[in-house]
């Protein structure tokens, strides 16, 4: 008897492709509801923690790295023209250019695997630190944070209990007490707390919990979608905020 999936690869890349069409919904042609961004937030960590997956199950890392960069170029413009209204924006760019920058940092780790426990330190200080540098400098979509997001699912990668505390841990100082955002009060059980949107991000840790390193759809086709669905549905909603 087959084992069925719970999480599989496809799965985490439908669920990551939805949360952020609401957020963008939220940013273009449905302004003001504050839901459509709070369950955005659940997209970043699920595409970070799928780049790890990626460098790690890839049977070509240069074809891999490839498409990253050929996608990434590809997406600029749709990404100026849905943020500034504009074929040209240097001060942001898209979130692919984010995951290029992690996937070299985990394989500059990789690098030095088999070297001495003190190289292997150093590498991973140098890569937190020009990871995050490169995010900065560059402008790319979450900057150092992003970076930082795919190094952390790179370092605690497992299942292990001490991973998923690292995880936890990790992500609730990069997006609670770095990045922060908008506060929300929410009432429970007679008692009032204040919960960070950017919080929320801490939701994709469920279904990234649950992954059980399954592929799900195997088609070439899906495959592609999964990238032609980032620059394609920027373009699209760019063109219906114009017309509206």
């Amino acid at each position: 008897m087959t084992k069925r999936s719970i999480v599989s690869s496809s799965t985490l890349h439908i669920l990551a492709m939805l949360c952020m069409l609401c957020d963008h919904l939220w940013a273009t042609i449905i302004p003001g509801n504050q839901w459509l961004t709070s369950v955005g937030r659940i997209a970043y960590p699920i595409f970070a923690f799928m780049v790890v997956e990626g460098y790690f199950h890839t049977s070509n890392l240069r074809k891999y790295a490839t498409r990253l960069l050929v996608f990434a170029i590809i997406s600029e413009i749709p990404f100026n023209l849905m943020y500034s209204n504009s074929l040209f924006y240097p001060l942001h760019q898209n979130v692919i250019w984010t995951l290029l920058i992690g996937l070299a940092m985990i394989h500059l780790n990789e690098s030095v695997r088999n070297k001495k426990i003190w190289v292997r330190g150093l590498v991973a200080i140098a890569s937190i630190v020009i990871g995050g540098l490169l995010g900065i400098v560059l402008f790319t979509d979450y900057n150092s944070v992003g970076v930082w997001t795919i190094l952390v699912f790179y370092f605690f990668r497992g299942k292990k209990w001490w991973s998923l505390v690292g995880q936890l841990l990790c992500l609730y100082y990069l997006n609670v007490e770095i990045l922060k955002g908008l506060y929300f009060e929410v009432e429970f059980l007679g008692m009032s707390f204040e919960v960070v949107q950017q919080g929320l991000a801490l939701v994709a840790l469920i279904p990234i919990w649950v992954y059980d390193g399954s592929k799900g759809i195997r088609d070439k086709w899906f495959k592609y979608l999964c990238y032609w669905f980032y620059p394609v549905h920027m373009l699209v909603l760019w063109g219906i905020y114009r017309a509206m």
